[in-house]
């Protein structure tokens, strides 16, 4: 009989550190029916409970009251850093003589699962795959066609009483999954087409985008009829995936395998170990990387049936907070925007730039200063800590949420306003982690040398230290709001993602855990690089609505984005308001406002003039992108320039939620 041992964050619960700092775990969906399913099975569980004294107690505590009486063999729980086979080992000696190979680990972490095959284990890259798992049947990637007449309810519909999980929403016609050969055998039955991929084994799904120009002859068949674009398709994500492994085994890392063409660019499948985040195209634009997370409920959309209610109705009726609050045209009160153009000022934002991006100390008072945010730097922890910091002195309801990525703990960071009765959430965001990846660096002998994160400075002034500066400065002025007698309708938000640099990654598990708990989501205002202005450029402030997700959240984020572009000139007449929306939207999925059009909720995302326009002209934002001349002091940082685009963003937001 086998022995099952499971992760926990991600892969069993969704984790939060609480203001108190105990430790919830919210069950995942299709988890509970799984465990029950293997009652008679023993369980245990192999997971990191993260660092700090008490840790383990605490994630015990935590998984015996999200699953009571399920995991009952003390024997069989492990607590530790998995970052070799050496706990898998233990694990296998901990069930009193079962051979490896009877042994299953269950988890989302690919280079964890990598481990656990080394000890001679068996694993399954989700619960849904345990019994998979068990009987040695293999999962495999593949690509679900849906014929006309057959939509994206009735395939989720088929999904989730079987073995596939979701990984990610091409089109209405195409979905990639993992499914085991009985999963797709019954989505066939249920007539949807399934072209089997890879085997999952070690590896993870990455939907790499191609920004180089279309050639003439790749124009020509895309234009001929569906089998012509299916074809050009085809030969260009084949080239992309020749460039990437290429590059791959230029650093020693294991193939990643090709599994087809994807919206803009190529699926591929990534074993653990290989640095598909570090290869960049030529001409690659921001976002070109996107990670794809496993959900049973993907397909569900649970923003849809919010989105068109919410955001319509944010644009149209009264608000009852503070008197003299906006009327009915969704436009910011003059108190708002005074409140606003008191708080979100250029030295607030200069003055929190410093801090997380080394110019000055970290903390007042204290001698540390920030050499990077990189998600793979010790600094990202720390700065994390200190915006914690800020934001519990605001008053705020602080929450971390942690989740893994290359064998490491990362935290995005949320600080909730709540409203007795509020009927939703707005949320105000941007992303705290940076990169200096396109910089060139140069080992001892003078060498070029790849960048390398633990060592190398990123100070990520513009990206995205100013859209963090400008979530901190919209807390402040909500702050200020509430302490003069307002009080919005809804709840308002404060989210810092971590790893967007790494594919979206933060935002990814962020939404996918806020889909499960059933948040209600009003709309999600994003701010990714707003400092960016060359001398002597016209200024330019980007709104990106455009989502390839079809349905309500196209017209809901394209309202959201025509509240900010009216709510502009009133901070600077002279900025010109180009907002983008539509599949012709350059930025479409690729800043964290995707990943929350993804589950179908209302989100726009706000930046410099950041994407080259139509005719190839190049933007007017930052010359110093990804590099470690992204400074403060940079000739590009214009914090006057941020303070337009944050203050017009907070007064919109901060409207939209009842003030």
């Amino acid at each position: 009989m086998s022995v099952l041992f499971f992760d926990i964050g991600a892969t069993l619960a969704d984790a939060r550190v609480e203001p108190d700092g105990s430790l919830t775990l919210r069950p995942r969906p299709r988890v509970v029916a799984v465990l029950d399913a293997f009652r008679d099975v023993r369980k245990g569980i192999i997971s990191n409970p993260g660092p700090g004294d008490g840790a383990a107690e605490r994630a015990a505590a935590a998984l015996e009251e999200a699953f009571p009486g399920r995991f009952t063999d003390a024997s069989l729980v492990h607590w530790g850093v998995k970052d070799s086979r050496r706990p898998f080992d233990l694990a296998v000696a901990s069930t009193g003589g079962a051979p490896a190979n009877d042994c299953v680990f269950v988890g989302e972490d690919a280079q964890e699962r990598a481990f656990a095959r080394e000890a001679g284990m068996r694993t399954a890259p989700h619960p849904v795959f345990a019994l998979a798992a068990v009987e040695n049947r293999p999962v495999l990637f593949a690509r679900i066609g849906l014929p006309d007449g057959r939509g994206l309810p009735e395939l989720a519909a088929a999904a989730e009483t079987t073995e596939v999980v979701p990984l990610h929403v091409a089109s209405d016609r195409l979905v990639l999954v993992m499914a085991s050969a009985l999963g797709a055998e019954a989505l066939e039955r249920a007539g949807f087409t399934v072209d089997r991929r890879e085997p999952v084994e070690d590896r993870a799904a990455f939907l790499i985008r191609d920004d180089r120009p279309v050639t003439k002859a790749e124009s020509l068949a895309d234009s001929t009829d569906a089998a012509g674009s299916a074809t050009g398709a085809a030969r260009r994500a084949t080239a992309v995936y020749g460039f990437i492994a290429d590059a791959l085994a230029g650093r020693g890392a294991p193939p990643a395998a090709l599994l087809g063409p994807a919206p803009g660019g190529v699926y591929l499948a990534v074993p653990a170990g290989a640095p598909v985040e570090e290869v960049h195209l030529p001409g690659a634009k921001p976002g070109h990387t996107e990670r794809l997370l496993p959900d049973p409920t993907l397909l569900s959309r649970p923003g849809e049936a919010q989105a068109d209610v919410l955001t319509g109705a944010a644009a149209e009726s009264p608000r009852p907070g503070r008197p003299g609050a906006a009327s009915g045209n969704g436009l910011p009160s003059p108190e708002t925007i005074a409140a606003v153009r008191a708080t979100v000022t250029s030295e607030t934002l200069r003055g929190h730039v410093a801090r997380i991006s080394g110019v000055q100390p970290l903390v007042e008072g204290e001698s540390l200063t920030v050499r990077s945010r990189d998600a793979a730097a010790e600094d990202n922890a720390r700065v994390v800590e200190a915006l914690a910091r800020r934001f519990r002195e605001l008053g705020l309801h602080v929450r971390r949420h942690p989740f893994r990525w290359q064998g490491r703990q990362l935290f995005n960071l949320e600080a909730e306003h709540r409203v007795a009765g509020a009927d939703s959430t707005v949320l105000i965001t941007a992303h705290l982690d940076s990169t200096a990846s396109s910089g060139d660096f140069v080992d001892a002998n003078g060498e070029p040398r790849p960048y390398d994160p633990a060592v190398d400075p990123a100070p990520g002034a513009d990206d995205d230290g100013s859209g963090t500066a400008g979530v901190m400065a919209a807390a402040e002025c909500l702050a200020a709001l509430l302490a003069d007698g307002g009080q919005p309708t809804r709840n308002v938000r404060f989210v810092l993602f971590n790893a967007e640099e790494q594919g979206l990654v933060g935002s990814k598990f962020y939404a996918r855990a806020a889909a499960a708990e059933g948040d209600r989501i009003a709309g999600v205002f994003q701010m990714d690089m707003i400092a960016g202005l060359q001398r002597g450029s016209t200024p330019k402030v980007e709104i990106h609505a455009g989502s390839s997700v079809p349905g309500p959240v196209v017209g809901a984020s394209d309202a959201l984005g025509d509240l900010v572009a009216r709510t502009v000139p009133t901070f600077d007449p002279a900025v010109t308001v180009q907002h983008l929306t539509g599949p012709g939207d350059p930025a479409v999925g690729r800043s964290d406002h995707a990943s929350f059009h993804e589950r179908g909720w209302a989100a726009v995302a706000v930046s410099e003039d950041l994407f080259s326009t139509p005719d190839g002209a190049p933007g007017t934002g930052t010359r110093q992108y990804h590099t470690p001349g992204d400074t403060l002091l940079d000739q590009d940082h214009d914090t006057d320039f941020a303070a337009t685009i944050a203050g017009s963003v907070t007064a919109t937001a901060l409207t939209f939620a009842g003030l």
